[in-house]
């Protein structure tokens, strides 16, 4: 594992993305290879670490994946690079407070053991007072140095409370300094820095302060951030004033000091951990579609390494302007996005929305989730659009937020009846009707949702194949199951 940092915030709201994807942008002008992660189940974050970084983010989350593969996801990211820069997620020591329990390989179709969050891979334990997938605990998981991001917009000697209380509160978490974010004026500066001094002695520097300027404000949506997809040229200016702003306004120099503290940390390798193996014959494979572009643009680069670990051809499209699916589909792997956002034009392309509907009536192999439900859905808000489940589906004023873990109960392309899967829902929608698929429970209570056939599933439950390849695995021996002149069939091929 290479030097390494954590940018961390005392509360959502306070900057973490924009001084994360700033240090990034601003190492990488400086002529550092600067890889990056996102703590947390985060789909818009990540895009603008890549845009500032030129490679792919990574994320990590403990409670899908589980604690004894956070190291590892982090090491097959910082492949290459000599810094890595992890963004938290929330307040520092804010996480899930539900957990029942670590995560079962779904393909087994066992139940949740014992809690995973509070160990590390050989028996390390994490005793971080933050909850599961909070930053602090992948602070210890990966024994990161901290910087604490602070908003100080309306305070000025307090702010030294604030910071003290967070460098006290849990002695395991190492909080290495401090920028400052939203700094009203040269005068307002001086008060703070002064008001810290004292932290100074303590091993809390003041690593920089980032002035107030609404050119450095990006664009917000429901769900987050704009995703990078949907403005590539503004956000890549946006990023490029950034990290010279950053450049003017952090000590950098301070900055890669602060990583290069980390700890040596031999790590494995993710594939020892999910013992992948490939799933096709030698000399095929099989296509999966992906849609892609402005409207959908939330599906993990795990999860698609993965389908393509286990034989894979991905194949992208766009549903906005594509009018049919690539040729010799086999499989529709669609994630999430906004297609609420983009119904009206989604609804238009109607030769699509009827291939896909035909294929998927003739046995498509089809994973959806979230924004993928809604588009293979009767409508969204009355916008007519696939139609190859019978339901539809509305935009409301309640988000729908959480993890989850998911029962099948029925034979899916994705998961065995009774397997158990781990994932998080974020969503505004609602479908009616909202289908039978899978037991759900979460922090706030249990619900039957998602629509399944041996050849599909579609719920709002977004997954995360980090450390964990069995679904993908199994989705694809099922698609090559149904490709014309392949022998067996997909149950002999998925791993017990």
């Amino acid at each position: 594992m290479p030097p390494r940092l954590v940018v961390a915030g005392t509360h959502s709201g306070v900057g973490k993305t924009t001084i994360a994807t700033g240090l990034m942008a601003a190492l990488r002008k400086r002529g550092h290879r600067v890889a990056s992660a996102k703590v947390g189940p985060d789909f818009i974050d990540p895009g603008y670490h890549s845009v500032a970084t030129g490679r792919p983010a990574q994320n990590l989350d403990s409670w899908i994946c589980g604690a004894d593969a956070m190291a590892p996801l982090a090491a097959k990211a910082a492949a290459g690079s000599d810094l890595l820069v992890v963004e938290g997620v929330m307040g520092l020591f804010d996480g899930a407070s539900w957990s029942p329990g670590a995560p079962s390989r779904s393909g087994s179709g066992g139940t949740p053991g014992s809690d995973a969050a509070v160990s590390m891979r050989g028996g390390m334990a994490s005793t971080t007072r933050g909850g599961t997938a909070s930053t602090a605990e992948m602070t210890v998981l990966l024994h990161a140095p901290t910087i604490l991001v602070v908003d100080a917009s309306a305070m000025s000697t307090s702010v030294a409370a604030l910071v003290h209380g967070y460098h006290t509160f849990d002695p395991d978490v190492s909080l290495s300094g401090v920028i400052l974010n939203q700094v009203g004026s040269p005068h307002h500066e001086v008060l703070l820095r002064e008001a810290l001094g004292p932290l100074i002695e303590h091993g809390v520097p003041v690593l920089g302060a980032l002035h107030r300027d609404d050119a450095l404000t990006w664009r917000d949506r429901h769900l987050g951030l704009v995703p990078v997809v949907e403005r590539p040229t503004e956000v890549a200016e946006a990023v490029d004033r950034l990290a010279d702003a950053i450049a003017r306004a952090v000590d950098l120099d301070a900055i890669v000091s602060v990583a290069q503290s980390a700890p040596k940390m031999p790590v494995d390798s993710i594939g020892q951990l999910t013992e992948t193996r490939p799933m096709v014959p030698p000399g095929g494979s099989v296509r999966i579609a992906v849609p892609g572009g402005r409207a959908f643009s939330f599906a993990y680069p795990d999860n698609v390494a993965r389908l393509v670990e286990a034989g894979a051809e991905i194949v992208p499209f766009d549903p906005l302007v594509d009018p049919a699916l690539p040729d010799a589909t086999a499989g529709l792997y669609a994630g999430g996005g906004f297609p609420e956002v983009y119904a009206e034009a989604l609804s238009s392309n109607r030769p699509l929305l009827a291939d896909v509907r035909r294929r998927i009536e003739r046995g498509l192999v089809a994973w959806a989730e979230c924004g993928g439900l809604l588009w293979l859905c009767r409508s969204l808000d009355g916008h007519e659009l696939c139609g190859a489940i019978e339901a539809d589906g509305a935009m409301t004023g309640r988000l729908s937020l959480g993890y989850r873990v998911a029962t099948a109960r029925s034979e899916t392309p994705v998961a065995a009846r009774g397997a158990v899967l781990r994932g998080h829902e974020f969503h505004y929608s609602t479908v009616d009707p909202g289908g039978s698929a899978l037991d759900l429970e979460g922090r706030t209570g249990s619900a039957i949702a998602g629509f399944s056939t041996p050849t599909l599933l579609a719920s709002y439950l977004h997954l995360h194949l980090g450390a964990d390849p069995g679904p993908a695995e199994r989705f694809v021996a099922t698609a090559l199951a149904q490709v014309p002149g392949r022998h067996g069939s997909a149950g002999s091929m998925i791993r017990p």
